[in-house]
């Protein structure tokens, strides 16, 4: 039989699956055709990017709280009365509360489903924002935080994993790097949000700040009635007709869904059989073969330098860098802000342009370096130049350019890698761990800000950074292959290779020498 006609006969099984669908649906997701002798769905990149947009609201909230906090904590300050070291465990305990999530995100999305524990996450998160918006007393706003925390935790996992499950190989990693574009987003929101409602009185504005970021659960909520569930979840779940129902729905090329519906039902006879041994997942990841040991130490180790890097301590504390660097009243403070969040949102959108076409690794390269050189310039200029006006003008510069150079590599590639390395087995339970170090080198940065500053000056904290940032240049180079243009199960075997780890630099050719191999 003919490569046409294995095409054709497996379109008929879509349709006669698929024979209930509603007109509405059959609108949206448009069915396939014959284009050169290949049997093709005309709306499935559509369809994919619209499910990936969707399954990506969750870190709108994520952004905003982390923009708004920025502002809205000097109004906080004033209303409440809260010092300085409960202001850093306020901005802080978000990170390391949402440990709770990270964990626990991995096992509930292999009970419920990867799409509704991103449901779940929005849920858990916007009660948060509720309650921190009410807050009489710091100790009921704490209590708002812890939950937003949770929710956090749980958002920041599951999404990438999500996505990267649902994307062709051709655009997984523009894809994969949505949910950074909408935290980007976000933090611009929070950012103008503090501009915006900054000249109301102090106890009501920041309220207002706050509650602004529930709106978003509205689409959420909507989404869910647009977003299919995970095929690699659903054939764990021996649904195969319904995966396969998705991938026809996410893959253009008609032919190639069967094989890759047989590749992802071959990792998960893997597995399953794995169960059937009684080989917990958790135990494999704490006892690792050398494949799973590199896969750890690559995916964890991108999202601790991630945020080692001091990304999420200059954006939560933006005001207090800029106050230091001479900038006088609040207004003119929170303004500064906006130009940042701006910067950081448009680099993130270049970034997604270039993911797919340049590759993960040099863009990782010029993040790295770039961000290197922008916080030493930062804590050379915060050290000698406070209070000038050349001063001012270079401090605000090297805070942009920190933050572009960190959105157009290391902040979207960071979620893209650690979706792509794992297998299926480990995906959610690796994930979680990376999200785990992830938070908590984020909370233990954002809780000891202001205390380091004090101890060693602001100039000489951003030297600091410098320094990590460096060293994650190293990483980069020794620890991190090149992923682009190839499939997750392709990506697994490269790891599980051992000869191709031995010169200390992982490149794309290894990968295609090793699939020739097999």
């Amino acid at each position: 039989m003919s490569l046409q006609e294995n095409e054709r006969g497996a379109f008929r099984k879509y349709r006669s699956m698929n024979s209930d669908v509603s007109q509405d649906e059959d609108v949206c997701v448009s069915y396939p055709f014959e284009e050169n002798g290949d049997i093709r769905n005309r709306s499935s990149s559509n369809y994919v990017m619209a499910c990936s947009i969707f399954a990506s609201l969750n870190s709108v909230l994520l952004g905003y709280d982390v923009g708004v906090m920025s502002g809205a904590i000097l109004f906080i300050q004033e209303d409440l009365k809260i010092s300085e070291v409960q202001e850093e465990v306020f901005v802080g305990i978000l990170s390391i509360i949402s440990l709770i999530g990270s964990l626990a995100g991995g096992k509930t999305s292999d009970a419920i489903g990867r799409k509704w524990t991103i449901a779940f996450a929005a849920i858990v998160f916007q009660f948060g924002a509720g309650i921190m918006a009410l807050a009489s007393s710091f100790t009921v706003l704490m209590m708002g935080r812890l939950l937003a925390g949770i929710g956090m935790g749980f958002g920041v996992m599951i999404t990438p994993v999500y996505i990267a499950e649902i994307a062709p190989t051709v655009s997984r990693g523009s894809l994969t790097s949505f949910p950074e574009i909408f935290i980007n987003l976000g933090i611009l929101l929070g950012y103008i949000s503090n501009y915006a409602f900054s000249g109301l009185p102090a106890h009501i504005n920041w309220r207002i700040m706050l509650a602004v970021g529930i709106l978003p659960s509205i689409f959420i909520g909507g989404a869910l009635f647009v977003i299919p569930e995970s095929p690699r979840w659903l054939v764990m779940q021996n649904r195969i007709d319904e995966a396969r129902s998705v991938l026809f729905r996410t893959n253009e090329n008609v032919g190639e869904v069967e094989g890759k519906l047989a590749e992802i039902q071959e990792a998960a006879r893997f597995m399953i059989k794995d169960r059937s041994e009684d080989k917990a997942v958790w135990r494999e990841m704490l006892n690792p073969t050398p494949g799973v040991r590199r896969m750890l130490i690559t995916g964890c180790g991108i999202q601790m330098f991630q945020q080692m890097t001091g990304i999420d301590a200059t954006v939560y504390y933006c005001p207090t860098i800029f106050k230091h660097a001479g900038i006088k009243g609040n207004t003119q403070l929170l303004a500064a802000t906006v130009a940042v969040g701006f910067t950081k949102t448009i680099f993130i959108l270049i970034a997604i342009l270039l993911i797919d076409k340049a590759g993960r690794k040099p863009l990782l390269y010029v993040s790295t370096i770039g961000m290197t050189v922008c916080l030493f310039t930062l804590g050379l200029t915060l050290s000698t130049m406070g209070n000038s006006m050349f001063g001012i003008s270079l401090a605000i510069l090297c805070v942009c350019g920190n933050v572009a150079f960190f959105s157009v590599g290391i902040g979207p590639i960071c979620w893209v890698v650690s979706s792509e390395i794992y297998p299926l087995k480990l995906r959610a339970q690796a994930s979680a761990i990376g999200s785990v170090g992830s938070r908590v080198s984020s909370g233990v940065i954002a809780m000891s800000f202001l205390s380091v500053n004090h101890a060693i000056t602001v100039g000489g904290t951003f030297m600091v950074f410098a320094a990590v940032s460096a060293l994650s240049v190293v990483f980069v180079y020794k620890y991190v292959p090149e992923t682009k243009g190839k499939s997750l199960e392709q990506i697994e075997l490269l790891f599980q290779n051992d000869s191709y780890w031995e010169d200390g630099e992982v490149e794309l050719q290894d990968v295609q020498h090793l699939i020739q191999r097999e």
